[in-house]
């Protein structure tokens, strides 16, 4: 499989990385839905046997499990793995709702409190998960800049920032990656934030390729409402509503089709694209069992030749149209 280097770092990371968001399992305001903790270590593990060499993770996934589960899922392959993990979002016990909180004191709790779960010493990539509050993000970086210095972190990044929140702090301390939503669906970062990074040479591990299910097989009206209630997509994502609903299957037809003649699945496809820009370091890809990881991760070694670009341009120039009906 092959590799990318992280911006500046001595970080190189396989093209796809295991995401672990739904890994925490359901029962709180953004889990998505029940999940069974064998199937989530045995995914893990799988995914590094098929050559992946990182995973990503946050404390707040279903409020520090996720976070266990990789600990145990990596114990005793730790020297195979790259771990990310975030801070920033808090929940108060009893809560099952999370806040931003970019404390100095508070990093340092959640940064002590990851290291625990996760049965490491030092953390590969330690990210602030959101710029909220937006005035403290300053605070938040110097602090985790401080913890790099003390060996607790090896590089720091950032997840969900702005052009102009970056230049804020990259005098502090240099930000090795950024962690943005990117997916055919949601190509806002490649007017100002892609260059901005490549220009920086800082690197962009994009979440969401296949846009939280929309762009796989498994997408259908029947699934989208079929979704358990605490799943966060049966609230939040405008991708199951109407006009945006239909004008998704219209596309996705279109791409199953593309996908077939290359003997590839829909998700490989989606993933594939999103790796398609030089300034994109690796995607991030969930998967909750071991066959979905198996499924999505021969896209790493996809490059897609420039007549299947042209073809995706222009359905997705006419799903905009139906939008617009």
């Amino acid at each position: 499989m092959q590799t990318r280097k992280l911006g500046y770092t001595d970080l190189y990371l396989t093209t796809v990385g295991l995401g672990t968001w739904a890994i925490g399992g359901g029962g709180w305001a953004y889990g998505w839905g029940p999940q069974d903790d064998a199937d989530s270590i045995r995914t893990i593990q799988r995914a590094l046997d098929l050559g992946i060499n990182w995973i990503d993770t946050a404390a707040v996934y279903g409020l520090g499990h996720s976070e266990e589960i990789v600990g145990k899922a990596i114990r005793g392959r730790r020297d195979q793995v790259i771990i990310a993990t975030k801070c920033g979002l808090v929940w108060d016990e009893g809560s099952t709702t999370p806040y931003g909180r970019l404390k100095a004191w508070s990093v340092r709790q959640e940064v002590e409190a990851s290291l625990r779960r996760l049965g490491v010493d030092v953390i590969d990539l330690y990210q602030i998960h959101w710029p909220n509050p937006d005035e403290d993000i300053e605070e938040a970086w110097a602090t985790i800049a401080d913890l790099v210095r003390e060996g607790k972190i090896r590089y720091a990044g950032v997840s969900n920032f702005s052009v102009e929140q970056m230049k804020r702090i990259q005098p502090i301390h240099p930000i090795a990656s950024l962690q943005p939503p990117y997916n055919m669906l949601r190509r806002d970062i490649e007017a100002e934030i892609l260059p901005f990074c490549a220009a920086n040479d800082i690197g962009v591990i994009v979440y969401s390729p296949m846009a939280s299910g929309v762009l796989t097989e498994k997408f259908s009206r029947q699934w989208a409402a079929s979704l358990p209630d605490d799943d966060w997509r049966k609230k939040y994502s405008g991708h199951l509503q109407e006009p945006e609903l239909s004008a998704n299957l219209a596309l996705l037809e279109g791409l199953k089709a593309i996908a077939a003649r290359y003997g590839r699945t829909v998700s490989q496809l989606a993933i594939a694209w999103t790796l398609r820009r030089p300034e994109v370091t690796a995607a991030i890809v969930g998967a909750r069992r071991p066959d979905q990881i198996e499924q999505t991760a021969p896209a790493a070694d996809w490059a897609l030749p420039p007549e299947v670009l042209a073809e995706i341009d222009d359905l997705l120039a006419r799903r905009a149209e139906a939008m617009k009906a």
